[in-house]
C-alpha cells in the first residue's frame, strides 16, 4: 500500500499578494519598511525555525497582507497580528477567512504601533515576525520588557541589524541591541533570507534572530539603570569607559570609582564587556552614592 504525503496547506505567493495589494491600492513603502514575503516555502521555514508547540499564543508584528500569519495559524493556536496600516489591518480577518475559514477565530488583529503596545487581550508566549530594519531593535525589546510571558522567538532583520542583535562582547559588530538583547536571555543567529523571496525585494539579505528569554539578572541596579549604563557606553564607543561614562556618573574620576569598584578597567571600551560587568558598574554606582546604606 502505497502512502500518500498530504498537501500542506496553501499560502500566499507573488500572484495572491499582489492582487491583494492592487485590490488595497497598496505600494509596499520605505517609510514602514514594507517588503511582503511572497515565497511560500521561506514561511514554511520561517515557521519551523520558531519552533512553536501547538498551544502557543503567537504575537506577530506587522503582518502586512498575510503571508506569515497563515503558516503561524498552522503551527499555533492562536495569533495576535499587530499592524500599523489600517487598510491591511482591515484586510488580514478577510484574508485568514478565505484561506483559513477554520482558523478565523483563532485570529486577533490590533491596529496599533507596535512601539505603543503595553497590553494585549492574551498573553503572548512567542514572537514571530518580519520587522522592518529601523525599527527591529526597538520593538523587540520594547515587548521583551512589556510581556514577561514571551519565552521564545524568531524575527526576520536586515541580516547587518541581525548581526548586530547576536554578537557577542569583542565583535565589531557589538553594541548597544547585543547587550541589551543579552539582558533578556539568548539570542542567536538561525539562517539567512534572500532578496528574491520579497516584493519589492530589499537590497540586503535579511537575517533570522532566534531568542530564548532566561532568568531575570539577579541585581540591586533596575533595568533602567543598567541600560543607561549600556546607552552612554557605546554612545561614543571609541572612548575608554572613564571618558565615555563621565557624563553619566557625573566626572570622569566618579566613573573612574565606580568602574575600579565593579572590577573593571576604566581605560577598556564598552565593546570589551558582557552584560555582567555593565550590570556591576550600575551597581558600583548606586552603592556609591550619598544616601546609599
Amino acid at each position: 500500500m502505497t502512502s500518500v504525503e498530504s498537501t500542506p496547506p496553501p499560502l500566499l505567493g507573488a500572484t495572491e499578494i499582489r492582487r491583494l495589494a492592487d485590490e488595497l491600492d497598496v505600494r509596499p513603502t520605505k517609510t514602514l519598511g514594507q517588503n511582503f514575503v511572497i515565497d511560500g516555502n521561506t514561511i514554511r521555514r520561517i515557521v519551523a525555525s520558531a519552533k512553536l508547540d501547538p498551544d502557543e499564543t503567537v504575537l506577530e508584528v506587522g503582518p502586512g497582507l498575510g503571508s506569515l500569519t497563515l503558516g503561524l495559524l498552522d503551527a499555533a493556536a492562536r495569533v495576535i497580528a499587530v499592524e500599523i496600516d489600517p487598510k491591511l489591518a482591515a484586510r488580514l480577518p478577510q484574508t485568514v477567512s478565505e484561506f483559513r475559514p477554520e482558523k478565523a477565530e483563532n485570529l486577533t488583529v490590533i491596529l496599533s504601533d507596535a512601539l505603543k503596545i503595553t497590553e494585549l487581550p492574551h498573553a503572548p508566549t512567542a514572537l514571530v515576525a518580519n520587522l522592518p530594519y529601523n525599527v527591529a531593535v526597538p520593538v523587540v525589546l520594547h515587548l521583551l520588557e512589556h510581556f514577561p510571558s514571551l519565552q521564545h522567538g524568531l524575527v526576520m532583520v536586515q541580516d547587518e541589524v541581525a548581526d548586530r542583535m547576536v554578537a557577542g562582547p569583542g565583535n565589531k559588530t557589538y553594541g548597544v541591541p547585543s547587550v541589551k538583547g543579552a539582558w533578556y536571555g539568548n539570542m542567536r543567529k538561525a539562517g539567512v533570507i534572500g532578496m528574491n523571496v520579497f516584493w519589492p525585494a530589499p537590497k540586503i539579505n535579511s537575517g533570522l534572530v532566534r531568542f530564548e528569554r532566561g532568568p531575570e539578572p539577579v541585581t540591586t541596579a533596575s533595568r533602567k539603570e543598567v541600560f543607561a549604563v549600556i546607552d552612554a557606553a557605546f554612545a561614543q564607543r571609541r572612548k575608554t569607559l572613564r571618558a565615555a561614562l563621565a557624563g553619566w556618573a557625573g566626572s570622569p574620576a566618579l566613573a573612574e570609582v565606580a568602574l575600579l569598584a565593579a572590577g573593571v578597567d576604566p581605560q577598556a571600551r564598552g565593546e570589551k564587556l558582557g552584560i555582567e560587568s555593565f550590570i556591576a558598574i550600575a551597581e558600583a554606582k548606586a552603592l556609591a552614592e550619598p544616601g546609599t546604606p
